[in-house]
């Protein structure tokens, strides 16, 4: 059975309050090795902590996410640094810029997004970045802000936005959307990448592959995503879990 990494799993999230136990037992039965669990709010910072810190195979990252604006104050930017240097996490996130969904003021935005970029430079942290209907703006901060390494999480973008991250050291996660047939770019994208920059995820309990659509995501179902990405691919699934594995590793300094 192959070892993987989901780079990207909402964990804590409510949908798996009646049956985490069972979430994190399939996991395991499929060969899920590790994953990566983004906060999205403050609130949430200390439920993630005690859900990892029973769990050696779940890592925390903290943030303050774009589409939770309005629970977000200014004084939370203060608090995740000090939150940072107490805690042990594995990355900045889930931070970004979303302009799709209306209402979410992108100078605040900007402004959030910005600051933990300059605490994942400062802590020496890999950042989780989301970037919807905003990647240009999003691989500009990169760039001017620099010194930065991570994950654009559930890529979307063109092949000219993906080589602009791989200038920046920057991987893509790779999730449910690939294992739908219309996602033709993306799938092009996939099958010619760097394996070097790739990452698997689900992003569980959202963006279910195509075998469970409509259903609730969870991390077992990440291999679906590696056998859609290893035929993509044209490898065997075995050497595409230890590749991916091995670059989640290295981000994220897992053991």
């Amino acid at each position: 059975m192959p070892l993987l990494t989901d780079s990207h799993a909402h964990l804590d999230a409510r949908e798996f309050d009646a049956d985490r136990a069972a979430v994190l037992a399939r996991a395991r039965a499929a060969g899920i090795a590790h994953q990566i669990v983004p906060a999205v709010n403050a609130a949430g910072w200390e439920p993630l902590r005690a859900l990892c810190a029973d769990a050696p195979d779940l890592h925390p990252a903290y943030g303050l996410h774009p589409m939770y604006l309005a629970d977000h104050a200014p004084q939370h930017l203060h608090l995740l640094a000090d939150w940072l240097r107490r805690e042990r996490a594995v990355a900045i996130g889930e931070c970004g810029l979303d302009f799709f969904i209306e209402g979410l003021a992108p100078d605040a935005q900007r402004a959030y997004f910005l600051r933990q970029l300059e605490l994942a430079r400062e802590f020496a942290l890999p950042v989780i970045v989301h970037a919807r209907r905003a990647l240009d703006e999003v691989i500009a901060t990169l760039r001017r802000v620099g010194g930065l390494r991570g994950v654009v999480h559930s890529f979307s973008g063109s092949e000219v936005q993906a080589r602009e991250l791989w200038k920046l050291g920057f991987r893509l996660g790779i999730g449910g959307p690939v294992t739908y047939p219309r996602a033709q770019r993306l799938r092009r994208i996939v099958a010619a990448m760097p394996l070097e920059h790739l990452l698997l995820e689900t992003d569980a309990p959202d963006q279910p592959g195509i075998g469970h659509r409509g259903q609730r995501n969870e991390p077992a179902h990440l291999v679906e995503v590696l056998d859609c990405v290893a035929a993509l691919r044209g490898v065997e699934p075995e050497a595409l879990a230890a590749a991916t594995t091995r670059n989640a590793e290295e981000l994220f300094g897992l053991a």
